[in-house]
């Protein structure tokens, strides 16, 4: 094998993946038909080279290759992401989730910064047209759920509804459903945290957010624990949908605090 054009070439059309191994090392042997099944699964984004060390002592030399099996993922003629050790099929997915180079993954990041920077001008269409077309990448969904939960929170609820307790982001979709919980909240006693709910979720429908917060930690003063912890939850999903920097959430933060003791 030439190694130069089958793997260092050929990496800045599509990633190659590089498997060195030795007929002599048990553990290649048990290695080596996970990642070839998992080649032959991965539609054409990847390629599998398989390159005996014994016959190609040079290039494993120049890789420093001291124990095998080990497994390098090659990309514009540089070694981009590689383990070492015959690892079961699960963790070599997520490893090859983990790194192999993908534009949508790409796109999605980029948004991901935007989002984070602060500039959302043109992000959420951007994003609902990636969702749409990528609902499979969780990430988006979320961060769209995150854009929109308080104007649109019936949105908000189909893109997390089907959200795993495991999945990427659990924390955060966790508190999009808190906020869903709140502006679904319908006023059913004269109690005063219900009153305080109901008025909280009148203002952030309204899109005022400020005033939103200010009756609902009046509730979490009145009751926090009223409805499941509706209260206390609501705050804390707002603040962390909002970010720790976000000023309503400096400007409720010890509020809120206050109100819990």
């Amino acid at each position: 094998m030439e190694f130069n054009n089958a793997v260092i070439e050929r990496s800045h059309k599509i990633p190659v993946v590089v498997d060195f191994w030795a007929p002599w090392c048990g553990p290649c042997q048990f290695l080596g038909p996970v990642i070839e099944e998992l080649a032959g699964e991965g539609q054409g984004k990847w390629e599998l080279i398989k390159l005996n060390t014994d016959e190609n002592q040079e290039v494993s030399r120049a890789y420093k290759i001291n124990s095998i099996p080990a497994v390098k993922m090659f990309y514009k003629g540089e070694v981009i992401a590689e383990f070492t050790g015959a690892l079961p099929k699960h963790q070599i997915e997520k490893w090859l989730d983990d790194h192999l180079p993908d534009k949508d993954k790409d796109y999605l990041k980029a948004m991901v910064q935007q989002y984070e920077s602060g500039d959302t001008n043109g992000l959420l269409e951007k994003l609902s047209l990636f969702v749409e077309a990528h609902p499979e990448y969780t990430e988006a969904r979320v961060l769209l759920a995150r854009m929109v939960v308080f104007e649109q929170p019936e949105l908000a609820l189909e893109l997390t509804k089907d959200m795993k307790p495991d999945v990427l982001l659990a924390d955060l979709t966790q508190h999009i459903i808190e906020i869903i919980r709140l502006l679904g909240f319908k006023l059913h006693d004269e109690d005063p945290t219900a009153q305080l709910l109901a008025a909280s979720n009148g203002f952030i429908r309204d899109g005022k957010l400020d005033e939103g917060l200010d009756a609902l930690v009046k509730a979490v003063a009145v009751n926090k624990s009223y409805e499941k912890d509706l209260p206390r939850l609501a705050v804390i999903g707002i603040f962390n949908v909002l970010g720790e920097k976000h000023e309503l959430t400096l400007k409720y933060r010890k509020k809120f605090n206050m109100a819990l003791y």
